[in-house]
């Protein structure tokens, strides 16, 4: 009966979904539905941070890192035969006579991001904190320093550019929806509550003969493979990856949206992402009106300061809506007593 109801939960939200993405896709002009666009991504990206950073307490700076590893994957898949040939020349024959469709390449972008999780996690995942921060953070200038040396395979400091624009609000909204069930059902799965126990105490987690090192993998690499998702996705909106497309500072704000909808909150991750999307670009002709660049980031950096004083915990905390009471509502049917309130994680 939970699972019908999971289910029934899931394909109404994809239908509501549909729904508004037609809407938009037919009523608003190509600039703001890039900005539409730009949110759906930025719900991915802090979502599955999320995973890492809010379900098993870790504190992972590398998602720059990996979608750029998946936006060059996606963008070399998916380029034509004869300018991989001419741009590319280092790259095997089998990758550089083929053109992907675009699926599979998103997916083989996400699959190599989460092979490099998996390499770079077992090394550094025995870190802890700030040292752990650090780690993730040199990932970063790593792999652009390879995308930058590696001329043959990914055109160096040039990049790729003129990309065939592939991504649109259906690419984008549908790959959110699979983003946000996955990280649901994780999240209420035995392996969820593994690594919540391993985020409140590891030392207690471990006693109860749970694999720590190999939970925080598997979170940091599934993280890794929806992060290698959005960078593909990204690439083939803005038709041009360069190494420095996804910097430092764009791990330290996916950090903040996490923070800000709270740490475990699939929900509060989402909404924050969102908002925060909608109001930096707001904010961007204010600042060239009233001359004051950097307005978004003062203001980003105050909303930081007051969450973390009058709510620790963030926005929502470990909460979640009850989605299934709403949804039996919605069939005329009563929710059950578990489902009255919103679901929180001890």
């Amino acid at each position: 009966m939970e699972q019908r109801s999971s289910w029934l939960a899931a394909l109404t939200a994809a239908l509501f979904g549909a729904v508004l993405v037609y809407a938009a896709t037919a009523t608003l002009d190509p600039y703001v539905l890039s900005i539409v666009a730009f949110v759906g991504i930025n719900i991915i990206l802090a979502v599955s941070l999320n995973i890492t950073n809010g379900f098993t307490g870790l504190f992972s700076l590398g998602h720059p890192a990996f979608m750029t590893v998946g936006a060059y994957v996606t963008a070399i898949l998916t380029l034509l035969p004869a300018r991989k040939t001419r741009l590319l020349p280092d790259l095997p024959a089998a990758i550089s006579h083929m053109q992907w469709p675009f699926l599979p390449a998103l997916i083989a972008g996400g699959l190599v991001a989460t092979l490099v999780a998996v390499i770079v996690g077992f090394p550094v995942l025995r870190l802890r904190g700030h040292y752990l921060a650090v780690a993730t953070l040199g990932l970063i200038f790593i792999i652009q320093g390879l995308a930058t040396n590696l001329d043959g395979y990914t055109r160096g400091a040039l990049g790729l550019n003129g990309l065939p624009e592939l991504t649109n609000l259906w690419w984008v909204y549908g790959w959110v929806l699979v983003t946000l069930y996955v990280c649901w059902t994780l999240k209420h799965s035995s392996l969820g509550r593994t690594m919540l126990a391993i985020r409140e105490n590891e030392l207690a987690a471990a006693c109860l003969g749970v694999k720590i090192t190999r939970t925080r993998i598997v979170s940091f690499a599934l993280g890794a493979f929806f992060a290698g998702v959005a960078g593909g996705l990204w690439a083939h909106l803005v038709t041009l990856v360069t190494p420095t497309s996804f910097t430092f500072l764009l791990a330290f704000q996916l950090v903040v949206m996490v923070v800000l909808g709270g740490s475990g909150s699939i929900t509060g991750a989402a909404l924050a992402a969102a908002v925060l999307t909608i109001a930096t670009e707001a904010l961007h002709p204010v600042e060239e009106a009233v001359g004051l660049y950097g307005l978004s980031q003062m203001l980003l950096a105050v909303a930081v300061l007051m969450v973390l004083i009058f709510r620790p915990k963030g926005l929502f905390g470990m909460a979640e809506p009850d989605l299934l009471g709403w949804i039996g509502k919605l069939h005329g049917r009563q929710p059950t007593r578990s489902g009255s309130k919103c679901h929180r994680e001890v």
